[in-house]
């Protein structure tokens, strides 16, 4: 069975969920489960997962027994901010190490701030988290944040919720080819087709938010990207035919036509 191994765990979807942006929780639960997701990001600032007593828990929808709850932390501009809100989703989740790192640039491109990325990685891998890192497209990068000990490499296709799909392949497949570690596209993708992209040049997973909840409807468009990242993982595995510019090739046979 072709699997996702992170962190030591493996996973049979290659798609990963945010849990943002729905309209109650009800519609994040069937997205969900139409997405086939075994593992969902829930961002610590600003979705109760026990935090705020008295509030609804995404955890009563989401049980820890059946989703693996992936802390990122949406909406930090510092390092220490990073890590004082991952110090907490520990907490809550009893010990729970498995996070994502996102350090954010600016508010209005939420660009990763690159600098303040490695600073925290460096030392949450020291306090014995399992990061995956939200990080630019930068291949030089990419792996210095691998070689300081992040779990996983998620590079952005095109800035956060913009839907823009990937705008560099070409810095994507990078990545990839120097990877010593899973590489998930992370933010971007708009549609389908986009993460079936990902998958075929070669990426471990995709993950998206967004895309799903901004949708017309949700709970479809989680099963639609369900299918691309299948698809889109077989197509890789398979090997395309290569490309050949100018050049036709008849599919069927020449030999033995009527009149030759």
């Amino acid at each position: 069975m072709d699997v996702l191994n992170l962190a030591g765990k493996t996973y049979s979807s290659r798609l990963l969920i945010g849990t943002g942006k729905y309209k109650d929780f009800e519609q994040t639960r069937l997205a969900i489960e139409a997405s086939g997701a075994r593992i969902v990001t829930a961002a610590i600032r600003r979705i109760n997962l026990g935090q705020k007593p008295g509030e609804p828990n995404l955890l009563d929808i989401l049980p820890p027994s059946r989703y693996t709850i992936l802390p990122n932390t949406a909406g930090c501009y510092t390092a220490e901010e990073a890590i004082r809100t991952l110090r907490l989703a520990r907490e809550l989740l009893d010990g729970h190490n498995l996070v994502k790192l996102e350090v954010l640039g600016d508010p209005h491109t939420l660009f990763p701030n690159v600098t303040e990325t490695i600073k925290a990685a460096e030392i949450l891998v020291k306090e014995g988290f399992d990061v995956m890192v939200y990080t630019s497209d930068d291949p030089v990068i990419a792996k210095r944040l691998e070689e300081t000990g992040c779990v996983a490499i998620m590079p952005l296709a095109s800035l956060i919720g913009s839907g823009m799909g990937i705008l560099n392949p070409w810095n994507i497949r990078l990545i990839i080819e120097k990877a010593c570690v899973p590489i998930l596209v992370d933010a971007g993708v708009g549609t389908a087709s986009e993460a079936a992209k990902a998958m075929e040049l070669g990426c471990d997973g995709v993950l998206m938010n967004t895309a799903i909840a901004a949708a017309s409807n949700p709970v479809l468009m989680a099963s639609a990207m369900k299918k691309a990242i299948e698809a889109g993982r077989e197509a890789f595995l398979a090997g395309r035919m290569p490309p050949k510019p100018y050049s036709a090739t008849p599919s069927s046979p020449s030999a033995g036509l009527i009149g030759k």
